[in-house]
């Protein structure tokens, strides 16, 4: 194989592509001759099993749905975890037709929000052995965050105010809950006191741009080192 980079792809030029400027392919490393565990395969701990049910805006007796630990820069990103500890693959017919109904049912739910124009699924799979599905809402009117590089926006758009995110959080919950299990994400509180000053923030909404763990950051779809795991920040 020839060492000389090939060029950049055609993607690059495209309007939705989120970076600008010389680019340069990375270097295609070897093929690894045995790949290494996922979370959840060999003797590494499944992070899903381990998680409480408060863990999540909402629980059902076969399914769950989590969020990520704070805003990011899109208006909602969700997961869909199944309780049982399997993969996509391994899903009996209960549960595989049950995943069309829950796919179709969270993405109605996602999409009823304001301001949400599509809803982005997304399965990766390269972190966790424990099926999980992404589901990325892009927000109306935002024509350049269309199409496969919208989970890279989210990480790089400056985070939504927290108030909002746990508003739409508590409206997808409530939203499931009308066909079963328990919607455990709450609205926030109303802040009767005036603050201070007209330019004082609140400590919820005080979310800086570099806060956000957005859907690249979390460490589930990062493929770690065979020399030693890391651990998911959700």
């Amino acid at each position: 194989m020839h060492d000389t980079p090939p060029a950049v792809p055609d993607f690059t030029s495209w309007p939705s592509f989120p970076f600008e400027g010389d680019l340069r392919v990375k270097h295609l490393e070897d093929p690894v001759p045995v790949e290494p565990p996922r979370k959840g395969e060999g003797n590494r701990e499944c992070t899903a099993c381990a998680a409480p049910d408060d863990a999540y805006i909402w629980v059902g007796e076969r399914w769950r749905v989590r969020a990520m630990d704070r805003p990011t820069g899109l208006p909602m990103v969700l997961i869909l975890e199944s309780r049982s500890h399997l993969d996509l693959g391994d899903l009996p017919n209960l549960l595989a037709a049950e995943l069309g109904v829950m796919t179709v049912r969270l993405e109605k739910a996602i999409r009823s929000l304001d301001g949400v124009a599509r809803v982005h699924v997304n399965r990766w799979g390269d972190g966790s052995a424990h099926l999980h599905l992404w589901f990325l809402a892009r927000p109306y009117g935002r024509l350049q965050l269309r199409g496969t590089f919208l989970s890279l926006w989210d990480s790089i758009l400056p985070p939504i105010s927290e108030q909002q995110w746990r508003e739409n959080l508590a409206m997808v919950a409530a939203w499931l809950a009308e066909f079963g299990g328990r919607p455990l994400a709450e609205p926030p509180r109303i802040q009767w006191q005036a603050p201070s000053s007209i330019g004082t923030q609140s400590s919820s909404d005080a979310v800086g741009e570099d806060d956000g763990v957005g859907v690249i950051e979390a460490a589930e779809e990062i493929p770690e080192p065979a020399d030693g795991p890391t651990d998911e920040a959700r």
